[in-house]
């Protein structure tokens, strides 16, 4: 006697059907699993075992091998347990075949008892079934919100095993979408601010084209307040990149249970402490740097973080993916990200100005942590100064987030009206540059100049030329002026940073 059903494992963010098929044969009773299953797949024989002896159901007294195909995939979790269950109790007659058992995809795991439990990476899972027009999905009731977040696809929400008995109820395919999942209105507003008008105008600039950021300064002058106010400014997610966000968070474990879409921009903050493989995933688990996909990545006292960790993010700064290879293959995450990076201008943070205590050659060490082709990534670099104590107690209002996000959401509109496909300027080629932001000659002469005496590379010129159209896009103005590249050039510093 023979089953077979479908389920889905996760590569990356992409969800890949696997055939799981059960075959009860004769022989003395074993129980055997192939299609390269990890120790977490092996395992679900006990689970499966006696899920479905406590759900009402008999076990066969067979040799039952329950294969999974492909065999090249490797399978891991548990998320295999429920198909493994239904495809056992076909095998033996015990539920019927037939609409919609036979053409489902099935993902849970099992508890002993025959309960449903959540799985990582649903949304791969929706979408998977989406593109390739199969369902319903039976998935864990737990899963049930995120998962009618995706449209175009029916599902049945199982609580347990024993929903197949007919003993619980199992939940219509057409029932409406669940509400997104965001968090209230940020409480971290840009109006708390006092003074910094030059960092505030940077991030602005830098929302507005999504653009990286580098901000120096000593300790307290607000660098870590600053830019945890940046998701406020920042537009809310479309459809199609909330679905994306919300996978990968999914794929992590991270997508808090019962929650629909993540319609904010992420913000992370990963500690100084983390590895490599933390900051950038491995082949099991996106890292930081993909949990931040379209919004920001955080990374305060960036010298004091591991040098091979940032001069791995290179790459997928530049190209918006990150590849982990390793000899059992290669994944690739999304990390399109704004950078946002904060750092002291010394060891001892109090800098030239603030009778600084760091020998010349402690400095040299502290800032050459850096490299030039990390700092040439950086499209915007600004000093944040100690704020004035007078400054602290200056009544007032100032301007609040809600304002400021705004004009950000009028130049990314404008922004997007020129090229419908990205309308973040961060994106842009040379080649896009020459089309949207040609530069007449009072501006080619003064990033000439610049080139010659500041010292810019080609990429810093390019990277120039991409905050100077978002400068244009804020001030509503279709071409790049010469005032727009003047204040671009402000914003790189080569000074200040390669001394």
């Amino acid at each position: 006697m023979l089953a077979r059903v479908l389920s889905c494992a996760t590569i990356g963010i992409e969800g890949v059907f696997v055939a799981v098929e059960a075959d009860l044969g004769t022989g003395l009773p074993t129980f055997t699993i192939v299609g390269l299953p990890d120790a977490a797949v092996r395992e679900s024989r006990e689970r499966v075992l006696a899920a479905i002896r406590n759900s009402g159901f008999e076990f066969p007294a067979r040799k039952i091998t329950i294969n999974l195909a492909p065999a090249h995939v490797r399978k891991e979790g548990g998320r295999f347990d429920l198909p493994i269950a239904v495809a056992i109790l076909l095998a033996s007659g015990q539920i019927p075949r037939g609409d919609p058992v036979d053409d489902g995809v099935f993902v849970g795991e099992l508890a002993l008892d025959g309960t449903v439990r959540g799985v990582r990476g649903t949304l791969a899972v929706l979408a998977a079934a989406r593109r390739e027009g199969r369902g319903p999905v039976w998935l864990p009731r737990v899963n049930a919100a995120e998962a009618r977040a995706v449209p175009g696809v029916g599902i049945r929400p199982i609580a347990s095993l024993r929903s197949l008995r007919g003993d619980d109820e199992i939940e219509p395919a057409d029932l409406p979408p669940a509400g997104s999942h965001a968090a209230p209105d940020p409480e971290l507003d840009l109006a708390d601010v006092r003074g910094q008008l030059a960092p505030k105008r940077a991030l602005e600039i830098a929302a507005a084209g999504g653009h990286n950021v580098l901000l120096i300064g000593p300790p307290g002058a607000g660098k870590t307040m600053l830019a945890q106010r940046l998701p406020g400014i920042l537009p809310p997610l479309g459809d199609d990149e909330a679905i994306e966000v919300s996978t990968i968070h999914s794929v992590a474990g991270r997508l808090p249970p019962g929650s629909g879409l993540i319609r904010r921009a992420p913000f992370r903050a990963p500690h100084h402490s983390i590895s490599s493989a933390g900051l950038l995933g491995s082949t099991r688990a996106p890292g930081e740097i993909s949990l931040a996909h379209r919004g920001v990545l955080f990374m305060d006292e960036l010298p004091e973080f591991r040098r091979d960790a940032i001069e791995a993010m290179r790459q997928p700064l530049e190209e918006g993916t990150v590849t982990i290879t390793r000899a059992g293959g290669s994944i690739s995450f999304p990390a399109s990200v704004m950078l946002v990076a904060a750092m002291n201008p010394c060891p001892c943070g109090q800098g030239a100005g603030r009778a600084c205590r760091c020998p010349e050659r402690e400095v040299a060490r502290y800032r050459a942590k850096l490299s030039g082709p990390m700092l040439d990534r950086m499209d915007i670099v600004i000093e944040v100064p100690a704020v004035p104590m007078q400054d602290l107690f200056l009544a007032g209002a100032r301007e609040p987030s809600r304002v400021v996000r705004e004009r950000v959401l009028a130049a990314r509109a404008l922004a997007g009206r020129r090229n419908p496909a990205a309308c973040r300027n961060a994106g842009l080629t040379a080649r896009d540059l020459a089309r949207v932001a040609p530069l007449d000659p009072g501006s080619r002469d003064l990033l000439s100049r610049a080139v010659e005496r500041l010292g810019l590379t080609v990429r810093g010129a390019i990277r120039t030329r991409r905050v100077a159209r978002t400068i244009a896009d804020l001030a509503g103005a279709a071409l790049v002026l010469d005032r727009h590249v003047a204040e671009a050039l402000q914003f790189r510093m080569p000074g200040e940073t390669r001394s």
